[in-house]
């Protein structure tokens, strides 16, 4: 996608971060992309304006109430005028003032007024960055629904190595791109799932064997967030039940965690009454151990045996429970007769749709990236080439909303 005809405000704070960002503009500017930065007084501490109107090709703004001109209500203006905010290095002072409502510079000011969607590039210590209250000031963003890049792991200024480098200017440019193609997306389609819910599963289960191990598979939750980001975007009133996973809940899903099968099926069962449609695409451990080991294991050099037991059929137990209406997609991820296994799963579980997919170099677990065959019955399956699992999630809606 190019970004010809977006418009984007950038706003630096400052850090020394601050030299990185004339290459993220210049990749902006080469792009296509309309460009206006605000800087904050400390930010032109550390690189002149100068060096950013030259890259940017427009003025640089950093006074609210510049002495030399009048500018009315300029911050309005420019709250109303971009498709994106980006700050960028983005200090623990300014998250605290924008958590607070505290709006005393340009920057702020615009922050508090924009209707527009803020993208957030944190740079700062690594101690600065874990300390609880920068932790309390970035959990509240994020459920307030500002968009994170990073921060990275890496060496710092101060000569300290941990998280808080801030995300380099190829990442936030790619970060950009993504977010206004999926915005350009949304915007061009209507909110077919409007006034429908939503409930999705994501990430594995643990089932323990002792108190320290347990047994689990390398689900990272990635394709059930992606969806319910999709169902959100698409206007659904989502519901997301996770298993243990890295990831941040998008903005807007009403989020349940639970970690053992049997945890899933109850929240499951629970919320499955309330919705229209139910999206497993969690990995639920297929096995549990017969009998929990109240102490550790201890190591030794003989065989171990470990009695298992199948872990509940989620998809076959909510059966019992499910109204005439209500649409089920289920998953399934097959090394061998792919379809020939996806189809016997489809009817076994009276499913209406299953999706499909295997392992591979870019698809499956723990990839950003996925292709995919839908099968729904009756029908012939719909092959979804390798894309990115936002893009992934979108195309299933598509088909789900013709269901509800």
């Amino acid at each position: 996608m190019s970004l010809q005809g977006k418009r984007i405000l950038v706003g630096l704070t400052g850090g020394i971060a601050c030299y990185k960002i004339p290459y993220l503009v210049r990749y902006l500017w080469k792009d296509k992309a309309e460009i206006r930065v605000v800087m904050t007084e400390a930010a032109t501490k550390f690189i002149t304006p100068l060096t950013l109107e030259s890259v940017s090709n427009n003025p640089v703004a950093s006074d609210l109430f510049p002495a030399d001109r009048f500018v009315g209500t300029r911050h309005i203006d420019m709250a109303q005028w971009p498709d994106l905010v980006v700050v960028a290095p983005a200090t623990a002072n300014f998250m605290g003032k924008v958590v607070s409502g505290i709006s005393d510079d340009l920057l702020t000011t615009i922050i508090c007024a924009t209707p527009k969607p803020v993208m957030i590039a944190p740079a700062m210590n690594p101690q600065m960055w874990l300390n609880k209250v920068t932790q309390r000031n970035f959990a509240t963003l994020k459920e307030l629904g500002y968009i994170f890049v990073g921060p990275g792991e890496g060496g710092t200024a101060c000569d300290h190595y941990g998280i808080g480098r801030m995300a380099e200017p190829e990442e936030l440019y790619e970060a950009i791109k993504k977010f206004l193609a999926k915005g350009s997306r949304q915007s061009r389609k209507k909110k077919a799932l409007t006034g429908k819910k939503i409930l999705i599963t994501a990430g594995p289960t643990r089932e323990a064997i002792d108190p320290v191990r347990f047994i689990s598979n390398r689900s990272s939750g990635k394709m059930g967030f992606a969806l319910a980001e999709a169902a959100v975007a698409s206007g659904a009133e989502t519901t997301l039940i996770s298993g243990p996973t890295d990831l941040t809940p998008p903005a807007g899903v009403r989020y349940i965690t639970i970690e053992t099968t049997g945890q899933l099926r109850t929240a499951v069962k629970k919320e499955f009454v309330k919705s229209d449609c139910l999206i497993m695409a969690a990995a639920p451990a297929d096995y549990q151990p017969k009998k929990k080991q109240l102490s550790k294991i201890k190591k030794s050099d003989k065989e171990l045996t470990l009695p298992l037991k199948p872990t509940v059929d989620i998809l076959k137990d909510i059966a019992s429970v499910r109204r005439k209406k209500q649409v089920v997609v289920g998953f399934a991820l097959e090394t061998d007769d792919a379809i020939a296994n996806a189809r016997r799963k489809l009817k076994e579980k009276k499913l209406d749709m299953i999706v499909v997919n295997t392992p591979g170099a870019d698809t499956g677990f723990e990839h950003d990236t996925n292709s995919v065959t839908l099968i729904m019955p009756g029908k012939k399956p719909v092959e979804l080439p390798l894309a990115s699992k936002s893009q992934i999630s979108f195309s299933i809606l598509d088909r789900l909303s013709t269901l509800l």
